[in-house]
C-alpha cells in the first residue's frame, strides 16, 4: 500500500521525497495545473537546512539562494537600529548557522522536476479532492481530474493542502484560533534598497505603531533580485483599495521616498490567521503544514514548521508501515507537532506581531530596551536565536512522549 499526499507545496513535496527515500510509494495530488509561483515564504532556518541537506537538496539550492546570517530589528519611526542578531554565533552547534533566502515555489519546483516522474513518486496536478472515506486499514480518496472523477486508495493519507485544507475539513477536524481584522499586503520591487541604505541586511523587521514593515531580499527570477515589503492594511481598507496603484506606490514612497515611481514586480493582499488543528491525526489521516497550523509570517516560521512536520512524519510513518512500530506512534507525531505549533510557532509569531505594532510609547521603549540587552549579551542572544530559528522547538518536540 502507498501513501497519498494532498498538496504539492513545499511541505507536501518534502514529505513525499522523505517517504520515497524511505522506500514508501507516494502519490501527490495537487488541484493546481502546475507548480504555483506563489510569492509566499522564502526564509529557510538553520534546522530546516539541515533537514534538506539530509535529503540531498541543500547543495543544489544553496547556490541559487541568498545566505543571510544576520537579521535586524529597527524602529521605523526614527530609523534607529534596535537590535541585530547574527546566527554565526551558533556556528559551534549548527551545521548551517544562517537563513537561506529561497522562495518556496522554487523548492517545490525543484523536487517536482527531479523526482516527480519516478514510478514510485507520482505527482498529479489538476486533481481536486472531493471526498475521503476512512477505514480501519486504508483510506479512499475521491478527486476530480482532467478526465473526470478519480479514486485513490492508500494505507495513509496526509493533508498538506494549506489553511483551507479539504482533507482536514473532510476528516471533520476543527481548526481552532482566530483571524486578524486587518490583512497583510506584500509588495515586491527590484529597487535596490541596500544601494541607498547599506546598513540594511537581507532580513529587516521595522516596528511602527502606525504601519510596521518587514523588508526581505530574494533572488527572484533575475539579477539584481527582488526586495519584498510586507505591511499591514488598515482594518477598514478593502482589498481593492489596497491594490490600487496609487495606494501601492504610496506605501513604498512612505517607506523610502524617491524620485519617480517604483517598478512593482508583484503585489498581493491576504488574510492572516493564528490557528491550530484540534489534532494532527484522525485514524489514517494525518495533517502537516498549513493544513495543521497557520500563523502570521513575521519571523518566517510557517513553512519551516511545516517542513519540520514533514520530516517528523517521514521518521515515524515508514516504521509503522513496515510493522516496526505500532500505529500509536502517529499519535506521538500529533502530540509533538501540536505542542510546537501552540507553544512555539503560535506564541512566537503572535509576540512578533505585537512587537512590530505596539502603540504605547512606554511599552515600545521597554520592549526595545529588552531587545538591546538581549542582543548585547552573547548567551542571551544565543538563546533568543535558538527560539526564533525553531531549534528550541525541535528539542521540546523530541521530549514529548
Amino acid at each position: 500500500m502507498s501513501v497519498v499526499i494532498v498538496g504539492a507545496g513545499p511541505v507536501g513535496m518534502v514529505c513525499a521525497l522523505g517517504l520515497n527515500r524511505a522506500g514508501i510509494k507516494v502519490t501527490v495530488l495537487e488541484q493546481e495545473p502546475a507548480p504555483v509561483e506563489d510569492q509566499r515564504a522564502a526564509s529557510l532556518h538553520p534546522p530546516t537546512l539541515e533537514m534538506l541537506d539530509r535529503l540531498g537538496l541543500l547543495k543544489e539550492i544553496q547556490a541559487r539562494g541568498l545566505v543571510s546570517p544576520v537579521y535586524q530589528i529597527r524602529d521605523r519611526v526614527n530609523g534607529e537600529l534596535v537590535a541585530q542578531f547574527d546566527l554565526s554565533l551558533l556556528a559551534d552547534e549548527l551545521p548551517f548557522p544562517y537563513v537561506l533566502q529561497y522562495e518556496q515555489y522554487k523548492l517545490t519546483r525543484d523536487i517536482s522536476a527531479q523526482y516527480g516522474n519516478e514510478s514510485d513518486f507520482d505527482v498529479r496536478f489538476s486533481r481536486r479532492v472531493t471526498d475521503i472515506a476512512l477505514h480501519a486499514d486504508k483510506v479512499e480518496v475521491e478527486a476530480e481530474g482532467p478526465g473526470g472523477p478519480e479514486r485513490f486508495e492508500a494505507a495513509w493519507l496526509i493533508g498538506a493542502d494549506g489553511g483551507r485544507s479539504a482533507v482536514r475539513k473532510a476528516a471533520g477536524i476543527a481548526f481552532e484560533g482566530f483571524t486578524y481584522p486587518e490583512r497583510f499586503i506584500k509588495i515586491a520591487t527590484d529597487f535596490d534598497f541596500q544601494q541607498y541604505r547599506p546598513e540594511y541586511v537581507y532580513r529587516n523587521f521595522l516596528s511602527d505603531p502606525d504601519e510596521w514593515c518587514n523588508l526581505f531580499k530574494v533572488r527572484g527570477k533575475r539579477a539584481p533580485g527582488l526586495w519584498r515589503t510586507i505591511f499591514p492594511t488598515r482594518v477598514d481598507e478593502t482589498e481593492a483599495q489596497a491594490l490600487e496603484p496609487e495606494a501601492v506606490q504610496g506605501r513604498l514612497q512612505k517607506f523610502f521616498p524617491k524620485p519617480g515611481g517604483y517598478h512593482v514586480e508583484y503585489v498581493n493582499v491576504y488574510s492572516v490567521s493564528q490557528r491550530v488543528a484540534a489534532t494532527f491525526r484522525k485514524g489514517r489521516v494525518l495533517l502537516a503544514g498549513d493544513a495543521a497550523h497557520v500563523n502570521n509570517p513575521i519571523g518566517g516560521m510557517g513553512m519551516n514548521g511545516g517542513i519540520h512536520d514533514a520530516i517528523n512524519l517521514c521518521e515515524k510513518l515508514p516504521r509503522v508501515m513496515r510493522g516496526e512500530a505500532d500505529e500509536s506512534l502517529m499519535d506521538q507525531y500529533s502530540r509533538q507537532r501540536r505542542k510546537v505549533a501552540n507553544d512555539y510557532t503560535q506564541a512566537q509569531t503572535i509576540a512578533n506581531k505585537r512587537l512590530m505594532e505596539e502603540r504605547d510609547p512606554a511599552t515600545r521603549q521597554k520592549n526595545f530596551d529588552a531587545l538591546r540587552r538581549t542582543s548585547e549579551d552573547p548567551q542571551a542572544a544565543r538563546d533568543y536565536m535558538r527560539r526564533a530559528a525553531l531549534v528550541e522547538s525541535l528539542n521540546a518536540a523530541a521530549a514529548v512522549p
